[in-house]
């Protein structure tokens, strides 16, 4: 039988420059949307397009990215949570049982390409002036290189993780298992981040570090996977017609990346939602489903634009 690695995964929350933290998961966010940003600059300068229209492309992204997997989160996954907490959708506290900060730590990709979709109607009727499918046939590139570093950023975060498994890629989520408040508890150490390097590194915790579980790493499977996706994209607009057949590239988008998400998540620990009322198969499996057969759709429809002779 093949055993995990036993690695211990207890990152720190993120850069410290003494004066600010720059966390890890926010630094991944900067990372995809400046990678982005400058992946679009070059499309657009390839297109002819203006690269005044580019800044509010990025705003209007960075909006319904987030706006859209904060909502997605709410609705899909814990509404009957948040039925009872209606301001809490918009504010990163929490109210009961005792006033926090929380942050917004809910996120679902699924509610982030809605609005993604959504958000670029408007734009390119607005400011581009073109069809929505030319915008999103070409938005898809920078989202997957974006989807990338949102899942690394999970990964620091300790959070979406596997289910437990003995294969060698299982890692031990120290954060997964011990809330900050376990961990103080269980350490006797005030401060979490110390309480949660002890149990790591100090023999007298021992007991402690061994009832953290081995489970797959599943936000890496998804990077991992993810680096696939945004190279075959990339490979078609740049090296390949496929960007003059309308829909096409938004099709393969769909289709690869909601089939990545299907797999990923039949290794990976629920996150709640609808999937008890429904069975078989996970929330983010039924909801990758209808995104897959939108794909398909644009894939096999896409045609290149008749040109009319003068």
């Amino acid at each position: 039988m093949t055993h995990a690695l036993n690695i211990v995964w207890n990152p720190s929350e993120g850069i410290d420059l003494g004066f600010f933290i720059i966390r890890y998961y926010s630094l991944m966010f900067v990372i995809a949307f400046g990678l982005g940003w400058y992946i679009m600059k070059n499309i657009f300068e390839r297109e002819g397009e203006s690269i005044e229209k580019l800044d509010s492309l990025f705003i209007w992204t960075v909006l319904a990215t987030l706006i859209g997997a904060r909502l997605g989160h709410v609705f899909f996954y814990d509404w009957e949570y948040y039925r009872n907490h209606l301001m809490e959708i918009i504010l990163p506290f929490r109210f009961s049982p005792t006033f926090e900060f929380t942050g917004y730590q809910g996120l679902a990709s699924h509610g982030a390409a809605i609005s993604i979709i959504i958000a670029m109607y408007f734009y390119s009727k607005n400011v581009l002036k073109r069809p929505q499918l030319w915008i999103l046939d070409r938005v898809v590139i920078p989202v997957a290189s974006g989807a990338i570093f949102v899942r690394l950023g999970n990964f620091f975060n300790s959070e979406i993780v596997g289910q437990e498994t003995t294969s060698a890629f299982g890692i031990r989520f120290i954060r997964d298992k011990f809330s900050p408040r376990d961990a103080v508890n269980a350490t006797q150490i005030a401060n979490p981040n110390e309480a949660y390097n002890a149990i790591a590194t100090d023999p007298k915790f021992a007991v402690l570090l061994e009832q953290v579980p081995a489970k797959h790493p599943t936000q890496l499977y998804e990077a991992f996977c993810y680096i696939f996706v945004f190279a075959i994209l990339f490979f078609l607009y740049w090296k390949t017609e496929a960007r003059l057949k309308s829909g096409y590239l938004f099709g393969i988008f769909l289709v690869l990346l909601f089939s990545v998400r299907i797999v990923v998540e039949s290794v990976k620990e629920s996150q709640g939602g609808f999937e008890n009322e429904l069975g078989l198969l996970s929330t983010g499996q039924w909801l990758s489903i209808p995104f897959i057969l939108i794909g398909l759709y644009f894939i096999f429809t896409a045609e290149k634009p008749v040109k009319v002779e003068h």
